[in-house]
């Protein structure tokens, strides 16, 4: 995820005079958050390279989109703004809200791991003042929480993972229209993700995933970009830093022992490759959930 400033709806509201933010953060893994207040305001969202799930905190009865002004916000009311959307919104009296900010990439990694489904192919939906009690309590979670404390930060991205899955599984929907051309064939996905998940201990070499689809490495790369929206190696540590979490959390295993079951080569790897992911080391992860 770029810089947080470099986000468009970010941008727009800290640009407004009327709007005020209260806490920001990076979470790791293509994933921001960020909790503001607004007032008698305007904005105008034009295509942002960004997937946006918004919750409102409190107020908001009196916010709108100019394309449907009859219907109104509210406490725990929810907003899906896809990247590369349009919309305009008119802010009566006060609102607070929280934003959680994704990349298309992580979108991506989701289709594939969460959905098994090209992520081309779909498209997630835009979503207008949803009630959903679940996504709601999880927000309600994720801003009670200092975003800036090690452990807590964590947390917060433990959070935020299970909002963007809760979207993938109810607001992702088939493109229109769309003919692909080019990437890799559906049972070449699987193929690939199967063998990523049975080996993520062992070195890969970009030759061995070519062979897996029976593909020279140029051609591999391309098509493996085009089908899961990053490159191999990109995707490869996301694989093996979920992998990592996930040991963090359930067991008490030495940390060199976790860094050879996820395929880093020493601990002191490991630990600079989770700290950039996640902004603490693997020892703060672990100790978040004890």
């Amino acid at each position: 995820m770029p810089d947080l400033q470099s986000l468009h709806i970010f941008q727009s509201l800290n640009r407004s005079p009327n709007a005020r933010l209260h806490a920001c953060a990076e979470l790791g893994d293509g994933v921001s958050a960020a909790l503001w207040s607004n007032h008698h305001d305007a904005q105008d969202y034009q295509g942002p390279s960004h997937h946006t799930l918004s919750c409102y905190i409190g107020g908001g009865t009196g916010t709108f989109r100019r394309d449907q002004p009859g219907i109104k916000g509210g406490p725990d009311k929810l907003c899906v703004l896809p990247a590369e959307h349009q919309s305009a919104w008119v802010i009566n009296g006060d609102i607070r809200l929280a934003h959680v900010y994704f990349s298309p990439e992580q979108f991506a990694l989701g289709c594939v791991t969460l959905l098994d489904r090209e992520p081309r192919a779909l498209a997630l939906q835009e979503a207008t003042f949803l009630e959903d009690p679940s996504q709601a309590r999880r927000f309600h979670q994720l801003i009670a929480l200092n975003w800036h404390e090690p452990a807590e930060r964590l947390l917060t991205s433990s959070l935020a993972h299970e909002m963007l899955s809760h979207t993938l599984l109810n607001q992702v929907g088939a493109r229109d229209g769309l003919r692909l051309k080019g990437g890799l064939a559906a049972y070449q996905r699987r193929r690939l993700v199967e063998y990523i998940e049975q080996h993520l201990q062992d070195p890969i070499s970009l030759g061995l995933l070519a062979g897996v689809c029976a593909l020279s490495e140029y051609h591999f790369a391309r098509m493996f970009r085009q089908s899961f929206g990053l490159p191999p190696h990109q995707y490869l540590l996301a694989r093996r830093l979920a992998r990592a979490r996930s040991l963090l959390r359930g067991g008490a295993l030495p940390l060199g022992e976790v860094a050879l079951m996820c395929g880093f080569s020493s601990a002191s790897h490991f630990n600079q490759r989770f700290r950039q992911a996640t902004g603490a080391t693997p020892g703060d992860y672990r100790q978040a959930f004890v």
